[in-house]
């Protein structure tokens, strides 16, 4: 009997779609469990089904389906409309690995706009080969992009949307749910869909995924207090491979990421001290700066990886200067003899640095000062704000924001000496801390909205691209973030990916111990 429904209902899902599978999902009403619909979004056959086992509260879902990715989807979706806050939350499980699965096969939790299948979404993924991530396409057509994480599959996943504010939380051995890093914010209009999801990832492969213990409810309202989580993550620039990963995520403030010279490690800061950890992830190490304290986020490798630029301070001077230690930790040689300075860039050479400092007028300017130690010259002057230099990869520039202009903070660019300035963007957004790529084609700059003042933490930003050769900007991603999410140079060595650090408030016994 089982059987026969089971055909039955393959029958009633069959999906006549043209092309590529843009036009609308035929769907199949009808309550099944906690849902009110299936359908197979995209181009899908065999038509994929879902079943509900009442006496043991499981879900199964078979399907077949290229992939979900890219600008495309085509998997088969069992849903129900929903409003506001809602949280999703089950054990997912692929229970066959006979014959040859694609270790891309996915199991998803998803809340989507349409059953398009280039609809907006965001989903928590569990991939054939034990990767989970957070996907997401924020715009229809658009392609999709995800945050990775470096663990084996979880037990259990919840996907939880909070206003705009979406979230993926995981439990590896059964402890509390608790995040992981993977959170981004994305505006759905109501109603939207809440639903359970399967990929093949071979259009000519039928996989079936379980479904156990699944919840979807409304979030508990949160009753204890928030603290801040921050995220360092990387992230591939190329537009078709815009895949983040999570490398470190806990309660508290951490800033600024650099790479190592050889890409194997990131430096950031937290607690006011400066620590390295793998650039793939793993455990977090103090790295030693002898009695500096108060260590901010403006610090930076040398070029030849050997010295690390600091900006702390230190018993008898508890004001912020500039300081050089070796890479791999030491006794820091103070570098700017007069207080609060803040590095920001070595020459590619490696013999000047250049650093800010705030000026009478509220703002700041720019100076430089040779590595050796000795006279500070000024790159700029004013009472306006001058900051962030970062110099070129060919060192003829010294890229740097600046409200000159007036209105909006925009990117400019000056000689090495501080002659020729010239303004780079011209848009109209607030654009703050630019970094040239190291093969001189590229730019990345912090973006904020028009009506956002000065350079704050915890908003809503882009980090963008600016294409040298034409002056095209594309975004690379959104996030919560601004001060200390990329405050000095953060791309990697190969010029293909960038280092960066968001931040969001959750309760306190969602916000993990850090890892």
């Amino acid at each position: 009997m089982r059987f026969k429904c089971f055909l039955l209902m393959c029958l009633c899902s069959v999906v006549f779609c043209l092309g590529a599978g843009l036009c609308g999902a035929q769907t199949s009403s009808g309550a099944l469990g906690v849902f009110e619909g299936q359908a197979d979004i995209g181009a899908v056959s065999p038509p994929g089904v879902g079943r509900y086992d009442a006496g043991s509260g499981v879900y199964t879902v078979a399907a077949a389906g290229a992939n979900l990715w890219s600008t495309v989807d085509a998997f088969h979706f069992v849903w129900k409309k929903v409003s506001g806050d809602v949280s999703l939350t089950a054990n997912m499980a692929f229970p066959s690995t006979a014959g040859d699965p694609s270790p891309h096969r996915k199991t998803v939790l998803m809340f989507r706009q349409t059953l398009e299948a280039d609809g907006v979404y965001v989903d928590a993924a569990q991939h054939g080969s034990g990767m989970t991530a957070l996907q997401y396409r924020r715009e229809r057509g658009a392609t999709t992009q995800d945050i990775e994480l470096n663990i084996e599959s979880p037990q259990r996943i919840r996907l939880e949307k909070r206003g705009d504010t979406i979230t993926m939380f995981l439990s590896n051995h059964g402890e509390l749910l608790h995040q992981v890093g993977a959170s981004i914010r994305l505006h759905l209009k109501e109603p939207f869909y809440a639903g359970i999801g399967v990929c093949s990832h071979n259009k000519d492969v039928v996989e079936t995924a379980t479904f156990s213990n699944l919840k979807l409810e409304t979030p508990a309202p949160e009753t204890s207090q928030s603290v801040l989580v921050s995220t360092l993550q990387t992230i591939g620039i190329e537009d078709n491979f815009r895949r983040a990963t999570v490398v470190a995520t806990g309660p508290g403030r951490m800033e600024a990421p650099n790479w190592s010279q050889d890409g194997k490690a990131l430096i950031f800061n937290r607690d006011g001290h400066i620590w390295t950890i793998p650039a793939e992830g793993g455990v977090a190490t103090l790295l030693n700066t002898g009695a500096a304290t108060n260590c901010t986020g403006s610090h930076g490798l040398s070029p030849d990886g050997k010295w690390l630029a600091i900006s702390c301070a230190m018993p008898g001077k508890p004001e912020t200067r500039v300081y050089v230690v070796p890479s791999a930790g030491g006794e820091p040689r103070l570098l700017t003899e007069n207080p609060s300075s803040y590095f920001h860039s070595w020459s590619p050479d490696g013999k000047t640095i250049a650093f800010t400092r705030p000026n009478q007028g509220g703002g700041g300017n720019i100076l430089s000062i040779p590595v050796e130690g000795g006279t500070e010259t000024p790159l700029t002057t004013g009472t306006g704000i001058s900051d962030d230099p970062d110099y070129s990869a060919d060192g003829k520039w010294i890229y740097f924001n600046s409200d000159r202009a007036g209105g909006l903070m925009q990117i400019w660019r000056m000689k090495p000496d501080g002659t020729g300035a010239e303004q780079v963007t011209t848009d109209d957004y607030n654009n703050w801390t630019p970094h040239p790529s190291p093969d001189g084609k590229s730019i990345v700059v912090v973006s904020y909205d028009k009506d956002v003042k000065g350079h704050p933490a915890n908003k809503d930003i882009a980090l963008r691209i600016l294409n040298l050769s034409d002056g095209k900007i594309r975004v690379l991603v959104n996030l919560v973030g601004g001060a200390g999410s990329d405050n000095v140079p953060n791309w990697a060595p190969d010029g293909t990916h960038l280092a960066f650090v968001s931040f969001q408030m959750l309760p306190q016994e969602q916000a993990g111990s850090g890892r």
